[in-house]
Formats: structure tokens, sequence, C-alpha cells
């Protein structure tokens, strides 16, 4: 309990009233903040999404080379030309995760909140080598400010690597003629805003019969994009989630049920959204769709970072494609 001078408009007096102040949180003691764990998991997980994401940057460079080509080049890449140019993947997408989870860790060291290192995740095929990256927040967030700064802190991290990156990747790509007998199969990566702008400004308009070759470093910027974009959709616990509660209090339920909605919709559009969509609808079972109550929930957020949550929303929507990846059967080039 507590007391202080309550100023009643509708009287000359002042009184003395009292009222609750909920209790802060207690700040954690350094021996369990700077938790002393192994940190061999970290560097295991790390080293392994290290080498898929090298071999998915070999593959992307291996796509870059040989292009639209009905013959092979010659001289045709080794293997040693593939891994060496895999490099130039793997270190920017690491690079990017990196920044959006060393975001978030900061600032939850900035708040004392107790939280893991960053668990980089491998995936053992081409498509992109990684699931992404994680970290694994071990105590309640006691503030509305706390939650904001720490959900928005990875975005932006991440989103201040990716356009750099983006615009590198762009200037070490080439525009291709599609060969007017080509017929094939294969995948089509979705373009993002921010990627179209990029393009727009390198290259100019692409006539009809020439598509756009991306060098793995523009994938790496690509993938950037797709993990933000994906972590800013506000639903429950994803940084748009943390976002959106911040923002909307307890109307925030609404907005999450609204975008799963919105979401299982996009299946329909691409298929590429089916595991997204089953990982956020269990999610939300597993959770619920209500997000975490913090104790200053009625007090709005102060202009500053209701500017950052307008950020948020433009990066969202930069970093957005609705059909991430399109899988191209009987591809005809145009003519």
């Amino acid at each position: 309990m507590g007391s202080g001078p309550f100023s009643n408009p509708e009287q000359d007096d002042t009184r003395a009233q009292t009222f609750f102040v909920p209790p802060g949180p207690r700040p954690p003691e350094p021996d369990e903040f700077w938790r002393r764990e192994p940190k061999r998991r970290y560097i295991i997980l790390f080293l392994l999404t290290f080498v898929t994401t090298t071999l998915a940057g070999a593959s992307f460079y291996g796509g870059f080379v040989f292009g639209f080509s009905e013959t092979p080049p010659s001289p045709l890449p080794t293997t040693t030309d593939l891994l060496v140019h895999g490099l130039f993947y793997s270190v920017p997408v690491l690079a990017i995760l990196g920044a959006h989870e060393f975001g978030h860790y900061f600032a939850c060291v900035y708040y004392r909140v107790n939280a893991s290192l960053p668990y980089f995740l491998p995936l053992p095929i081409f498509l992109t080598g990684t699931l992404g990256a994680v970290i694994r927040i071990r105590a309640p967030i006691p503030t509305k400010r706390a939650l904001f700064d720490i959900g928005i802190a990875g975005p932006i991290a991440g989103f201040l690597v990716a356009a750099p990156t983006l615009l590198i990747g762009m200037m070490m790509s080439q525009v291709i003629t599609i060969p007017a007998s080509f017929q094939g199969e294969g995948l089509e990566f979705g373009e993002p805003l921010l990627l179209k702008a990029a393009a727009w400004m390198v290259f100019g308009p692409l006539p009809s019969g020439q598509t756009l070759s991306l060098h793995p470093v523009g994938y790496a910027a690509w993938f950037g994009m797709l993990a933000t974009a994906l972590n800013l959709f506000p639903i429950g616990q994803l940084d748009g989630g943390h976002i959106s509660y911040a923002v909307f209090g307890r109307h925030s339920t609404a907005i999450t049920l609204a975008t799963v909605v919105v979401l299982i919709g996009l299946t329909a559009f691409s298929i590429s959204w089916v595991v997204w969509a089953a990982v956020t609808i269990a999610m939300l079972i597993i959770v619920g769709p209500r997000h975490p109550k913090v104790f200053d929930e009625h007090i709005p957020l102060d202009a500053g970072r209701m500017w950052l949550a307008l950020f948020a929303l433009f990066m969202f929507v930069v970093c957005f494609t609705p059909a991430p990846i399109t899988e191209l059967k009987d591809f005809v080039a145009p003519r």
C-alpha cells in the first residue's frame, strides 16, 4: 500500500488518499541473471546452421551460375568453388538472424529480464538451410514499455542489417534473358516490395523475356525479410503480438484471432503458408490467444514508441510477400 496527495477538482482542499501500488518485479540477482549454463549447445547449433546455410548458399550459387542456360557453363564450378561462394549466403543470413535475436537479448539485458542466448536452428535441406533463430525468455516481462522495447528491438536490428545486405546483393545480381525454347520446373521466390524497389533502383524496369538472377547475398536478404515479416504478424507471442498488445492492450486478442483467419486464407493463395499457419495455430492452442498481462496495461505508450509501432508496420508491409515460394511446373518462357 502507499499514499499520496490527490486533487479533487470538485473540492478546494487537497486530501491524502490511499491507493494500491502494484509491486514491481523483483530484480534478479547477478548470479540468477547471468545464468551460468553450458554454452556448448549454442555453439553446436550455430556451427550446424553455418554448415547447412553454406550448403544452401552453394545451391543458390549454382543456380546463379547456370541461370536458364541450356548448356552448362565452361569451366564448370568445382565443389570448392560452390562451397566458397556458399559463404556469400551463410555469412549474411546468420548476421541478419543474429542481429534480430541479439536485439531481443540486449533489450532483455537492459530491462534485467532473464533470457537465453540465441538458438540458431539448422535445416538440413538446400532450400534455406535454416529455420531461423530464437531466444528463450525465462522470466515475465514486467511493464508495457519493456514488453514493447524487447518485442520491437529484434525486428529493427534485423531490418537494419537486411536492408543494406539487399542493396549489396542486388548490385551483385544480374539480369538474364530467358531462352524462348526454355521449358522446365523450378521454384519461384516471391518478391517483397523492398526487393522490388531495390531491383528497380539498380536495374530499372525489366523488359519482357528477361528476369532477375539473384546473387546468394540477395537470397540472404530475401530470407531475412521473410523472417522479419513472419515475426511481425500480430499474433500471440510473436514479436508482432508483443507490439500489438503494448499498443492495443486487451483488444489485441481480437487482432490475433483476425490475423489467424487471414493467415489461414493465405494458405489458399500459396501452399507455402501451410507450415507457418500450423505453427501459429499450435502456439495458440498451447498458450491461448490472450497475451499475458502486464500490471500497467491501462497506461498508453508514449508518442515515440507509437511512431516506432508505425515503423514496425512499415517493415511488415515492405518485407511481406503473399506467395513466398511457388513451385513452377511446365514453365514456358514468355514470348
